[in-house]
C-alpha cells in the first residue's frame, strides 16, 4: 500500500472559464493493479482565485503468490521468476527450502508441510494467487491422490480463504488410447482441472504443457533436460507445416507435441497471476504466447 499527495496550482483562467466549478468526486480505475483515487475540493475559479488543491491517493495492490511444490523442478522456476518480477513468494512443499544456488532463494519464504495437513491460516494469509505444481507418478492410488485429491484440497482451501486466483500446472491433452488416459495420472489431473474451473470459473488458470525441459536437480545432481528438449522443440517448429496433418493419428502427440521450456511455463504463470483478465485452459502454444508477452513487457 503506497500513498502520495501533490499540490497543483491552477493559474489564472481565461474569461470564458471564470465561473467554472468542480464538484467533489472520486475517480478509480477498476480491475487494475494501481488504483488512483482523486479527491478535489469544491473549487470556484474566478479572476481573483489563487489556487486549488488536488489530493491524489494511489493504492498499489501487492502480489503475494503461494507456490505449492515450490522446491521442485517447475515450482522453483516459478518462484525464481516471481521474485525477479518483485512478487512476494511463499513456497509450501514437503522438503521445504531447497539447496539451489542463487540469491533469489533467500527472497522466498519456504514452508515445509503436506497439503493434506497444512496450516492454511499461516500459508494463505494475504495471498493473491495460489499456483499448484503438485503431481507425480506411482501406483494408481498414489497418482490419484497426488495429482487429483491433493489439488482438490488446495483449490478448496484457497477458495475458503478468499484467494482470488488459482493456477494449476496440468498436462497436455494427449491423443492416447483410452486405456492409457484412464490411468491415475491423467484422471487425477483432469479431476484437479475440473475443480479449478468450477471453483474459479472467471479466475482459474490451467496450463497444459507437454514435456517440460530445463536443468533439473535430483539429489543434488543436475540433469540437463534442455540438451534434449530444446533441439527437439526447434526441429518440431521447423517441420510444423509437414507434421500438422499427422496430428490426428492416434498417439501421434507422443512424438509431435512440442516440448516446453520450464522458463516459459514459469513466465506463463507470471502472466496469469499478474493479469486479472487471464483465465481458462492454456495449450502448449498458448503457454508459449503468454510467456512471450512477459518477456516483451519486462525482460528477466
Amino acid at each position: 500500500m503506497a500513498s502520495f499527495s501533490s499540490l497543483a496550482a491552477i493559474s489564472r483562467p481565461p474569461p470564458s472559464l471564470a465561473r467554472a466549478s468542480f464538484p467533489a468526486r472520486s475517480v478509480s480505475v477498476p480491475n487494475a493493479r494501481l488504483r488512483v483515487n482523486c479527491s478535489y475540493a469544491e473549487a470556484g475559479v474566478s479572476d481573483d482565485s489563487k489556487s486549488a488543491t488536488i489530493d491524489v491517493v494511489a493504492d498499489v495492490k501487492t502480489e503475494r503468490v503461494v507456490v505449492l511444490g515450490g522446491s521442485g523442478f517447475v515450482g522453483s522456476a516459478i518462484c525464481k521468476a516471481a521474485v525477479s518480477k518483485g512478487i512476494e513468494v511463499v513456497s509450501l512443499s514437503r522438503s521445504g527450502r531447497p539447496t539451489y544456488p542463487g540469491s533469489w532463494v533467500d527472497q522466498v519464504t519456504w514452508a515445509s508441510g503436506d497439503v493434506f495437513y497444512a496450516n492454511w491460516d499461516e500459508v494463505l494469509v494475504g495471498a493473491t494467487a495460489v499456483v499448484s505444481t503438485l503431481g507425480g507418478f506411482g501406483s494408481e492410488e498414489q497418482m490419484q491422490r497426488i495429482n487429483g485429491e491433493a489439488n482438490v484440497v488446495a483449490v478448496n482451501a484457497a477458495k475458503d480463504f478468499g484467494v482470488p486466483k488459482f493456477v494449476l500446472i496440468s498436462v497436455h491433452d494427449y491423443n492416447l488410447p483410452s486405456f492409457l488416459l484412464s490411468s491415475g495420472y491423467f484422471t487425477g489431473k483432469r479431476k484437479a482441472e475440473s475443480e479449478v474451473l468450477s471453483k474459479y470459473p472467471n479466475a482459474g488458470v490451467v496450463l497444459r504443457p507437454g514435456f517440460i525441459y530445463g536443468k533439473r536437480r535430483i539429489d543434488g545432481i543436475e540433469i540437463p533436460l534442455d540438451f534434449i528438449g530444446e533441439p527437439v522443440e526447434r526441429i518440431l517448429q521447423a517441420v510444423e507445416n509437414f507434421t500438422k496433418p499427422l496430428s490426428s493419428l492416434p498417439a501421434s502427440d507422443i512424438f509431435l507435441a512440442p516440448p516446453v521450456s520450464v522458463d516459459d511455463v514459469a513466465l506463463a504463470v507470471i502472466n496469469a497471476v499478474s493479469d486479472d483478465d487471464v483465465f481458462g485452459i492454456f495449450t502448449i502454444e498458448q503457454i508459449k504466447e503468454a510467456a512471450a508477452k512477459v518477456k516483451v513487457g519486462s525482460p528477466m
